[in-house]
């Protein structure tokens, strides 16, 4: 029994050691564990023809979408400041129907826009109806009605410009890199085929370069989809207050004709 003495005394003294385990021991003293760094350049040289021009053309769509983002988004912004001094002008007008010149030719203004068709629908209106006797306050205000609703058409078009091409880059950009990963599998097999021996080594720079165009779809469009997503939102929540302003501008024709 006194034999083992030694290895027991020698376990106890490891394990009163604090923070000391057998596993330390195992573990060389320099071990830091790191992450395998991808050289993008030298497997994007590895691509063919068909998955670099994929992998270029998605480079060219990211930076066209990123500043269709970024200008849509100040369009946006500066669109809904107008509108807010132009409606709180607007308050201080007693007769819409005699408003100044100024106003009146403000066309960048989507509210000023909704206004001076309205306005120009409504005096034109009044000098056909004297000339044929029909001039009633119900005409009057229908021509200015249904022009209100061309320009709300109109402005809304201006609104929802270039959601087309966001959203068409959000689902087509997964696809190309779909179509070039597919393409650059097929071709790594075709080439392993013709050799006589295959190995890992001979396949992995094929397919990880072709694995590259899934990688470059999803960097662009994952982007672009939130993106769009808050784009789009605040594109209906100024549709929205453009159409309540056209309804709100309607019912005040509608008691400064009376």
């Amino acid at each position: 029994m006194g034999q083992f003495a030694p290895f027991g005394e020698e376990r106890l003294n490891e394990l009163d050691e604090p923070g000391k385990t057998s596993n330390d021991k195992a573990m060389p003293a320099d071990f830091c564990p790191v992450l395998a760094s991808t050289n993008i350049f030298e497997i994007f040289s590895h691509c063919d023809v068909v998955g670099q021009v994929i992998c270029s053309g998605l480079a060219v769509f990211s930076i066209v979408a990123w500043a269709v983002m970024f200008g849509k988004r100040h369009e946006l912004v500066g669109l809904r400041s107008l509108n807010r001094s132009f409606e709180r002008r607007l308050r201080d007008e007693r007769n819409l129907l005699d408003l100044p010149e100024s106003l009146r030719q403000r066309r960048d203004i989507p509210y000023a826009d909704l206004l001076t068709d309205a306005i120009e629908a409504y005096w034109k209106a009044a000098a056909i109806g004297k000339e044929k006797g029909q001039d009633t306050v119900r005409f009057r205000l229908e021509h200015a009605e249904n022009a209100l609703q061309r320009a709300l058409a109109r402005q809304t078009l201006r609104y929802e410009s270039n959601m087309v091409f966001l959203a068409s880059i959000v689902s087509g950009a997964p696809f190309l890199g779909l179509l070039g990963t597919v393409w650059g599998v097929m071709d790594a097999f075709s080439a392993v085929s013709v050799q006589q021996t295959a190995s890992i080594q001979t396949l992995a720079p094929g397919v990880s370069a072709a694995l590259l165009t899934t990688i470059s779809g999803l960097l662009v469009a994952i982007p672009c989809l939130f993106g769009y997503n808050l784009l789009f939102a605040t594109t209906r929540r100024l549709i929205t207050e453009l159409e309540n302003y056209a309804s709100s501008l309607a019912d005040r024709l509608e008691l400064e004709s009376k």
